[in-house]
């Protein structure tokens, strides 16, 4: 079996892979609560609401994609599995059943500031180890960034 290696250093490449881990669970949770909340959803403004979540569930699923390859090139294996992500996700879950657009609006806002926040601290640890990592990051923080600025002004 091949073995891949990574072109940082053992320290470095356990914070860096720390970071990419935790940044694909928030990123995979994120997609799945997006998701749940775009089946449920009931309200006046259902067709906007509905239709920004899909852009979140995209967002997110194609910064999984970038992440997990990410940490696979620096020799980390991600770690996406449904127990993994129920295991250590901080991503606030949505109730079940129907659920209004209002309070979705603002429960996704809430989500997206608490993941940026997140982001931001992981931004701030691989900027010594490794500055590509930590450019990815930047790149996905900025999208989150935008969408949660767009759930924020529908509040």
């Amino acid at each position: 079996m091949a073995a891949i290696k990574s072109p940082l250093g053992e320290a470095d490449q356990k914070v860096v892979g720390d970071a990419l881990q935790g940044a694909l669970v928030d990123l995979i949770d994120l997609a799945l609560v997006a998701k749940q909340a775009h089946w449920n959803l009931t309200g006046r403004n259902f067709k906007v609401v509905h239709e920004h979540l899909d852009e979140i569930v995209s967002l997110a699923r194609s910064g999984q994609d970038d992440v997990a390859e990410r940490a696979v090139t620096i020799g980390v294996n991600p770690d996406g599995r449904a127990r993994t992500v129920a295991d250590h996700s901080r991503v606030p879950q949505p109730e079940a059943g129907y659920l209004d657009d209002d309070k979705v609006v603002a429960a996704i806002t809430d989500t997206l500031a608490q993941i940026i926040s997140r982001f931001r601290e992981r931004i701030a640890k691989t900027d010594e180890p490794d500055q590509v990592t930590q450019d990815l990051l930047i790149g996905i923080t900025a999208g989150l960034e935008k969408q949660h600025w767009m759930f924020q002004a529908q509040t």
